[in-house]
């Protein structure tokens, strides 16, 4: 390439200064504009990463910035000069990037954390009179571990609408923060492929568990496994969403975009139940259902357990081999901080779970970890927990 083609920041001999091919551009804005996008990658937590596209938009991007904004006008959040986003997750993350830049097309200040930890984000708030999140459960179970003391000694008073979303929450967890945090407290389920629902505190209150009813312009359909729509309220099935806007396909996988589709509903792979008035209530994913003896059980169900008992610092549950009952429940537990690992802890564990499950439900093991992989924002890679089980039931046939 010539000299010209290569650019550098500063000056280096044998490339061109990109400081001078700024100055000579117009400052006129191009003609014909038209907004761009973003291409998301969603699942690669339990599989290879798809690439989300979507047909652009033909609108320049003072029309389409609004719109853009959407996401949070679902919350009634609103372009006032006093709302301050703060962001603790990686941007690279579908949701955290949609909000932080909605926030910025109303014009809100953002305040972006280098690393997420407890107390910082609680400093941050103070200082900054912070009113707006996107956060993850196990922010919130990290947060309310805080001692008391330090929990207490921070204004949080400016905070209106600390949305959370990507995992199920713990319904005592989620009481713990309501009571700290106050109606703040906003949830919502959906994909990255488009369409979900939304609860607010004082719903969820009434309704706990449930991550609230469809968006206005979403619909959300329980299907059984022969691809059936379940009409009546209460049946366990997969969750499929629509939405009108929701006009994808997975980048260079028809198949997949196929695959996953009913009509024009779609699945992420997850299993719920809507109730009688309408709410959404997530049992789990369907990759992560056990299967021991013919029944089906829950991973979330358990792991919600597990996270209420005060010695227990992070959680995972899945299925492995079990020779009679095809499998069973394994529980691998990161203790609270200070708390030491031993067939003690375990046992203590193991009892908590039996005034609180049925007894089919109960972890038949549980093994300690230092550390559970999660990614930043807070999903888990239960694959890296389950995969080393089942491998070594492989080695031995």
């Amino acid at each position: 390439l010539p000299a010209s083609a290569r650019m550098a920041v500063g000056d280096i001999a044998g490339f061109a200064s990109i400081t001078e091919l700024r100055d000579r551009q117009s400052t006129d804005d191009p003609s014909d504009r038209t907004i761009g996008d973003v291409m998301n990658y969603t699942s690669g937590t339990t599989g290879n990463p798809k690439g989300i596209f979507r047909p652009l938009l033909e609108a320049t991007p003072e029309e389409a910035a609004l719109g853009l904004s959407g996401i949070l006008f679902l919350f009634s959040i609103q372009p006032r000069d006093d709302n301050v986003h703060i962001v603790g997750s990686p941007l690279y993350h579908t949701a955290v990037m949609r909000f932080a830049g909605a926030s910025m097309h109303l014009g809100h200040t953002i305040v972006l954390m280098d690393k997420w930890t407890p107390e910082t984000m609680l400093q941050l708030i103070e200082q900054y009179r912070v009113t707006t999140s996107h956060m993850v459960p196990t922010q919130f179970h990290r947060l309310l571990s805080l001692p008391e003391e330090v929990r207490s000694k921070y204004d949080v008073s400016s905070l209106a609408h600390m949305i959370h979303a990507a995992a199920p929450c713990p319904i005592d967890v989620k009481h713990k923060m309501i009571e700290w945090w106050g109606s703040s407290i906003d949830e919502y389920y959906a994909a990255s492929e488009g369409g979900g629902t939304l609860v607010t505190a004082e719903e969820w209150l009434k309704k706990p568990g449930t991550v609230g009813r469809p968006w206005p312009i979403s619909e959300i359909a329980i299907f059984d496994d022969s691809g059936a729509r379940v009409e009546e309220p209460g049946v366990v099935g997969t969750i499929y969403m629509s939405m009108s806007s929701a006009g994808f396909e997975y980048h260079k996988d028809k198949e997949k975009t196929e695959k996953n589709r009913i009509g024009n509903f779609f699945t992420v792979g997850d299993v719920g139940v809507i109730d009688e008035d309408g709410y959404l209530f997530l049992r789990d994913r369907k990759i992560d259902m056990i299967i021991s003896g013919g029944a089906n059980i829950y991973p979330a169900e358990i792991e919600n357990v597990l996270l209420s008992f005060p010695k227990v610092g992070d959680a995972g549950v899945f299925g492995i081999p079990n020779e009679d009952w095809g499998e069973e429940v394994k529980a691998v537990v990161e203790p609270a901080d200070g708390v030491a690992p031993t067939p003690e802890l375990a046992a203590e564990i193991l009892a908590y779970c039996a005034e609180r499950l049925a007894k089919f439900k109960i972890p038949k093991s549980i093994d300690f970890t230092d550390s559970m992989p999660r990614d930043p924002n807070g999903k888990l890679y239960k694959r890296k927990l389950r995969d080393p089980y089942w491998e070594a039931r492989a080695d031995k046939i």
